[in-house]
């Protein structure tokens, strides 16, 4: 599975300025809005604080995913940011998280969810790639680098 499948290019910051776990996810969410990708904010983000409650999605490694599934859309989508400063996300490592990927999947679908958080976890352990989005310095670097990181495996 290729993270560009499911990841819209229009959904990606390179500069996210939330400073709360509630705040990235709601900017995240607006991202999708924006690309036109998903139609219900508030509900979508009730979704997602909703699982956050379950435990954090913060990985560790100054990594999150926050992830739910709504019948809001049809097809898995994905938003990306990067926050300089970083935030405290409740992480596993107790550290702050400064790469996010943001996962809808539709009600129904388990495989592609599941499929596409095996895939960016397996692509996030990796501290180069890592560090490489995190010095990008535009969405349109962001996006060459998971493009060439995506065309490897």
């Amino acid at each position: 599975m290729k993270i560009m499948n499911f990841l819209n290019e229009k959904a990606v910051s390179g500069n996210l300025t939330a400073t709360t776990k509630e705040e990235v996810i709601e900017e995240l969410i607006d991202l999708l809005l924006k690309a036109q990708v998903i139609k219900d904010r508030k509900k979508l983000i009730k979704i997602l604080l909703d699982r956050e409650a379950l435990g954090s999605t913060g990985i560790g490694q100054g990594v999150a995913i926050p992830h739910g599934k709504s019948e809001s859309v049809k097809e898995l989508v994905a938003a990306f940011g990067i926050s300089e400063k970083g935030v405290d996300f409740d992480s596993l490592d107790g550290e702050k998280v400064f790469i996010f990927f943001l996962l809808v999947a539709p009600e129904d679908s388990a495989g592609p969810h599941l499929k596409a958080l095996a895939r960016i976890s397996r692509l996030l352990k990796d501290r180069y790639f890592r560090d490489t989005l995190k010095a990008a310095k535009d969405e349109k670097t962001l996006l060459k680098i998971i493009k060439q990181e995506d065309s490897k495996k």
